[in-house]
């Protein structure tokens, strides 16, 4: 399937400007992030590598607005979050646009052992008072489990959970979707496939950003931020 066309003129979907985090811990702090300047534009599909403790996953739940940051700037999906390190949306607005525009995957599959695989896709409606079991059932055909909409995770192997995780983040039609080792848990063979989904979804026009220490996985993105220490130190295209 061709990749979809980025517009390196438009305006990102997600852009970072000298962002940094700190975790306090008594009187220590822990520098998560330093001086990161990254932007992400509609229609990319981007990976931010690295080997764990590099940042990534705090870059990532910066960016889908699961946290805050502690300096810089920080816009998503036309609004910007914080400016100067300073909170310029309510957490209720923070709320509203992360549901609104971004879907999350991540290496734990995260799925209610007691629900159907589409009862677990339905689940972010909940929080919009909203039922779509049509559109549920349509995302898992997507991603190719129109075989086990009634099937529980118990009745899965870890391949398929992760689809029915990936069928979850695009309930509420995401501008982007941020996967933070999507592929950590499953064989290789498995993760090919999650990454082919990933190609289709993007050449219909999803931004995606994916982080890894895969550099294998990295090697066929098209582009990579690369991070260590807190810190973007290169990228390639």
């Amino acid at each position: 399937m061709a990749e979809a066309a980025v517009d390196q003129t438009a305006t990102p979907v997600a852009e970072a400007s000298g962002l940094g985090k700190i975790y306090r811990r008594g009187a220590e702090e822990i520098h998560a992030l330093r001086e990161i300047s990254v932007a992400f534009a509609p229609g990319a599909f981007s990976c931010v590598l690295g080997p764990s403790g590099a940042g990534k996953s705090t870059l990532l739940n910066l960016l889908g607005v699961m946290d805050v940051p502690t300096a810089g700037t920080l816009r998503v999906a036309g609004a910007t979050i914080a400016e100067g390190g300073r909170l310029r949306l309510s957490e209720g607005g923070r709320d509203k646009l992360r549901r609104e525009n971004i879907g999350f995957i991540f290496t734990e599959f995260f799925l209610l052992p007691t629900l159907t695989a589409v009862e677990n896709v339905q689940l972010p409606l909940l929080w919009a008072d909203k039922d779509d079991r049509a559109y549920a059932a349509e995302l898992l055909e997507r991603v190719g489990l129109g075989h086990r909409l009634t099937h529980r995770p118990t009745e899965m192997s870890g391949g398929e959970m992760q689809r029915v995780a990936i069928a979850r983040a695009l309930i509420n039609r995401p501008r982007l979707l941020l996967a933070d080792e999507p592929t950590g848990n499953v064989d290789t063979t498995t993760r090919d496939g999650i990454f082919d989904l990933f190609r289709e979804l993007n050449a219909d026009g999803l931004t995606i950003v994916l982080a890894t220490h895969d550099r294998e996985l990295a090697a066929r993105m098209d582009r990579v931020v690369h991070v260590r220490e807190g810190r973007v130190v290169e990228e390639t295209a």
